[in-house]
């Protein structure tokens, strides 16, 4: 999967983070760092995109 591809994240991560890059844009911020860390936002909430793999830990 190259950097930047968005495809494991669920529908709700990605709306998570446009809505959270739209208010970084009203504060001024510029349109590549407010998606930036609206990404970096939605990764630390939510632990990142879908994982696979059996057995993997659930919690």
């Amino acid at each position: 999967m190259p950097q930047g591809d968005k495809s494991s994240y669920t529908d709700k991560q990605k709306r998570q983070a446009e809505h959270i890059e739209v208010g970084y844009e009203k504060k001024g911020v510029s349109t590549k760092t407010a998606e930036a860390r609206a990404w970096a936002t939605v990764n630390k909430l939510t632990g990142g995109g879908k994982k696979s793999g059996s057995g993997r830990k659930k919690n």
